[in-house]
């Protein structure tokens, strides 16, 4: 029989109810008991889902009140020092309140401490928690939870595959803080991490589990010679743990460390068949005769629906030649696409009958298992002819493809992607025009969305407010916040964003060829959830989308407003995206409408404009022979969305959480006049990427962690922005936040801003 399983499922929550649940605890709403119950709830809910939809083991480990990543840091007792929890892992028993600390700065009991570093996990929008290490680092099991877990699932009375990150990923996530990250051996800690991995392993073979999935997806990346090895070394050492080692790859193909995974001492391999559909004749032919092969044949990164015919058509050969050793799996956890389709009642359809979220996705795998076994229910073929029907309207449905779109793309050139002049001569006449003092401040883009805001957003969705009476509470916050941001002394404002649900969806709702759900929620950190759009057709802009709110927030006052926009890029990755063209096509349709927005906010005289690009370290293929095809285009695109405009606009553009040294030359190729990125948390550690490289433009490395509720310190932020100077001239510095402030408190953000101008002030006074 070909098991069916997961790599892993969403622990939000049909209803969120994590993020619920973990704020309240953070805000002294409910007490640690309620939370943990909350916990035990979610789970229990999850493995029902997985064990009523047909497979065959349920997977514990996949839960976490903030980070998966960060739990295995506790597990293996990595606490820095500074958050005082010495005693807590000698007696193996880190708290709930100190793994918070690590991830936001502050709990509700312990001193606050500089949170850990956050960063995206591979080429996802999920942020992991940065493990922190240091030379003659020492491990021990210092956390009870994944135990505890396990014996939930097995008294609830489920068959038990626990996951867990493997130690060689766990250690390529990891860096070294302080003088040591850039020269600092991380493969020198792996026998200490080995140690307690076996001690784990024990523990679970003790508790009954039979099998264990190690999580390696490092293994789809270049690897040195060196971590190579170590993985030879890391499983033959863990091979002799009582337990059943299942090696799950995924986010792409093995490539050249296929021979490398398919040779480790385990009991079975994962691979991701969707992002890597060529790898699989390959596997089944070097796979020894006692192995299992897990095939992740279900997306785990999108929505649409799996095509079981094709599915089981492809199959067909593994199956034959490997029976019952043939595993039927998703490609990746579940914790990338939204919980439930069944809550979308009032989307479209015919695109609703398109799409499989999480629980749809486990009536997939199961489906596909017993179709392969021949055991196929009569439930199981309506399944597929339904999915078959589903699939045919798709590629048929007229709404995808507009021939505007395509004769206006067949029209671009390269002058379409190119500003009048260089970026020196272009600063001479946008300082002329703004006026600027050194060391200029300013903000990301969004201020508080207050419950008020939040209150009239659903007021107004339910028919409660009226448009009219929706706007103009919208443009008294506005004016609220381009006050509070002249009292501050903020050199160039924003309007703050009230108006916008998210930086995404706000886009996506005024173009065309996207489409929205109502409760299609995805985990990107902690208790942050995203609702991504479902970007299904081509792209057009029927109208401006904030020409109205910028001139608005502009006429308020003297200094200058940036118009904030999403860039195209982001726009792309942050949506779940058609699967029948390339990326790269529906990427310059993006441009092309944000292009015209660009053009119609210059014209409303909005004099400096951010383009957002959070998202471009991101997108960035795994596999750096992939690298330059990728920058090549997403530079382009984002070029062909600001290039409308005349030398005196000023444009910006921000990025968040990117390792910026191996891409800094297409960061500059963007020829943004001004990037603001993240900068806070790893205390100026990404501006390395400026030592070596000459970066032309200016620069606003951010000084204010705002994904903690800690208020920096003046002489904090001035320290930063020195280190900062060290690289890049003072004349081409911006003092500013780290990202946009929409999740955080007035009570926080005005505080840390008011200290945010004194420090610039106190540069000023120091460089001017």
């Amino acid at each position: 029989m070909s098991l069916a399983h997961v790599i892993g499922y969403p622990r939000i929550g049909a209803d969120r109810q994590l993020k619920r649940a973990t704020e309240a605890y953070w805000q002294d709403e409910i007490d640690r008991e309620a939370l943990e119950a909350s916990g035990r709830a979610l789970r229990l809910a999850n493995w029902a889902a997985q064990h009523e939809a047909g497979l065959d083991l349920v997977t514990v480990g996949d839960f976490a009140f903030y980070d998966q990543v960060l739990d295995v840091s506790v597990l293996l007792g990595a606490v820095p020092p500074r958050f005082g929890a010495e005693d807590e892992v000698q007696r193996g028993e880190v708290s709930l309140d100190t793994t918070f600390r690590m991830a936001r700065g502050r709990a509700p009991s312990g001193e606050p401490a500089a949170a850990c570093e956050m960063t995206k996990y591979f080429d996802t929008n999920y942020h992991y928690l940065v493990p922190e290490l240091h030379p003659d680092q020492r491990f021990r099991l210092a956390s009870t939870r994944l135990f505890d877990q396990v014996d939930e699932a097995r008294m609830a009375g489920y068959p038990v595959k626990v996951v867990l990150t493997g130690p060689l990923t766990w250690l390529w996530l990891g860096k070294g803080r302080g003088d040591v990250h850039e020269d600092f051996d991380r493969l020198a800690l792996l026998d200490g991490v080995l140690d307690v991995y076996a001690e784990v392993l024990e523990r679970l073979a003790g508790q009954g589990v039979e099998w264990v999935q190690l999580d390696e997806p490092v293994l789809v990346q270049d690897l040195p010679l060196a971590w190579r090895q170590a993985f030879e070394r890391a499983y033959h050492r863990l091979q002799a743990a009582p337990v059943k080692l299942l090696l799950a790859s995924y986010f792409g193909g093995l490539g050249d460390n296929l021979s490398l995974a398919v040779g480790l001492p385990v009991d079975g391999l994962h691979i991701d068949a969707v992002r890597a559909p060529a790898q699989l004749e390959a596997v089944v032919d070097r796979l020894l005769p006692h192995k299992v092969l897990s095939v992740g044949a279900i997306d785990g990164r999108n929505v649409w629906r799996a095509d079981l015919a094709l599915w089981r058509e492809r199959l067909a050969t593994a199956r034959m030649r490997l029976g019952e050793r043939l595993w039927i799996a998703t490609s990746c956890s579940l914790l990338h696409v939204p919980v439930d389709l069944a809550a979308e009642t009032t989307l479209d359809a015919e695109l609703r009958s398109w799409l499989a979220f999480a629980r749809q996705k486990l009536d997939e795998t199961s489906t596909l298992a017993r179709l392969l076994d021949g055991r196929a229910s009569a439930a199981d073929h309506d399944r597929v002819e339904a999915a078959g029907r589903a699939l045919q309207s798709r590629r048929e449905a007229p709404r995808l493809h507009r021939s505007e779109v395509a004769e206006r793309l067949a029209g671009v050139t390269a002058a379409d992607t190119r500003r009048g002049r260089p970026f020196a001569e272009r600063a001479v006449t946008q300082q002329r025009q703004l006026a600027l003092p050194l060391f200029p401040t300013t903000t990301i883009g969004s201020f508080p969305q207050t419950s008020e805001i939040r209150a009239d957003r659903r007021a107004l969705k339910a028919g409660d407010l009226s448009r009219e009476a929706y706007e103009t509470r919208m443009r008294e916050e506005i004016a609220r916040v381009v006050a509070r941001q002249e009292a501050l002394g903020i050199d160039m404002l924003v309007h703050g964003e009230p108006e916008r649900n998210d930086m995404v969806e706000y886009f996506g709702e005024q173009l065309d060829g996207y489409a929205f759900t109502r409760f299609g929620w995805v985990q990107s950190y902690g208790s942050r959830c995203v609702k991504p759009p479902i970007l299904f057709g081509d792209v057009v802009r029927p109208a401006s989308m904030t020409v109205r709110w910028s001139e608005y927030a502009q006429s308020l006052t003297a200094r200058p407003m940036k118009g904030m926009l999403t860039g195209p890029v982001t726009l792309l990755q942050w949506s779940f995206v058609r699967d029948d063209q390339p990326r790269e096509a529906t990427c310059r349709q993006l441009a092309l409408a944000l292009r015209d927005e660009v053009v119609d906010l210059e014209a409303a005289g909005i004099r400096a404009i951010q383009i957002d690009e959070p998202a471009l370290r991101e997108g960035l293929p795994l596999r750096r022979a992939e690298w330059q095809d990728y920058l090549d285009w997403a530079v382009a695109c984002f070029r062909l969305a600001s290039s409308g405009v005349r030398d005196e606009t000023q444009i910006h553009t921000h990025m968040c959480y990117s390792e910026f040294n191996d891409i800094i030359a297409a960061i500059a190729a963007l020829d943004a006049d001004v990037i603001t990125i993240e900068t806070s948390r790893s205390d100026m550690e990404l501006l390395d990427a400026f030592q070596d490289f000459a970066y032309p433009n200016a620069i606003g490395p951010g000084v204010y962690d705002i994904h903690s509720p800690n208020i920096p310190e003046v002489t904090w932020m001035v320290a930063l922005m020195e280190k900062a100077a060290e690289r890049i001239p003072v004349e081409r510095l911006w003092v500013n936040p780290d990202c946009g402030l929409k999740t955080r408190g007035w009570a926080e953000v005005e505080p840390a801003l008011a200290n945010m101008v004194e420090a610039a002030r106190e540069l000023r006074r120091r460089h001017g």
